[in-house]
């Protein structure tokens, strides 16, 4: 979602091809676009790329015209690794809680685990929420030089987060959250209600650590 959200706001011509989530990405067709079996991959130019966080680089650094990334040199470029990147920690919690209630038996599941996941994730929105408070002039976005493409990605695992914790607390997030997902680009991303991993109705909202 992350790669086809960056594709659109690059406004780049490309062509979408779906994959079920199964066996099927252990095809050696498909492994031989991605070694690993996983999605994204991208090809480009007769190569084969894989792992979201280089695709965006890679894409950035091929449409510079968009200004998504931030150049070597740039003072922005080491808050836009970091921020681009900090992506797939907030990602980590979602897939232990999807894990948690995709793939364990409801009577195999662990309350403790549930607990400290949701609390990580809290802990992701409070260091997102720090960063958008910082005094600075203008502080819509992650970088002060403006949107980018680490709000995409970061961004885009708030929005699976949200599956399972609320930005209840974190107005500063809420607003940038609210800011970046009104944009055309993300509407023309996001999965349908019913489709995709978070289906609605499979998966319950659990309440944050100290909460009714």
């Amino acid at each position: 979602m992350r790669v086809l959200w960056l594709l659109t706001e690059l406004d780049a011509p490309f062509e979408l091809a779906i994959h079920a989530f199964d066996a099927s990405l252990r095809d050696p067709q498909f492994l031989s676009c991605s070694p690993a079996g996983r999605v994204p991959a991208l090809e480009m130019d007769g190569d084969y790329y894989f792992e979201s966080g280089a695709i965006t680089e890679i894409l950035c650094e091929r449409f510079p015209q968009r200004g998504l990334g931030r150049p070597l040199g740039d003072l922005d470029r080491p808050d836009w690794l970091v921020w681009l990147h900090f992506a797939e920690t907030v990602t980590q919690h979602v897939v232990a809680l999807v894990l948690h209630y995709q793939v364990c038996p409801a009577e195999e599941r662990s309350q403790t685990l549930l607990d400290r996941e949701l609390a990580s994730l809290r802990q992701c929105f409070a260091a997102i929420e720090g960063r958008l408070s910082t005094p600075v002039e203008n502080r819509d976005y992650l970088l002060t030089s403006g949107f980018s493409a680490a709000d995409i990605a970061l961004g885009q695992a708030v929005w699976m987060a949200l599956h399972y914790a609320s930005l209840e607390g974190f107005p500063e997030t809420a607003a940038w959250y609210s800011r970046i997902t009104s944009r055309e680009s993300f509407a023309a991303c996001e999965p349908l209600p019913g489709r995709g991993l978070f289906q609605e109705g499979v998966f319950p909202l659990p309440a944050a650590p100290g909460t009714p």
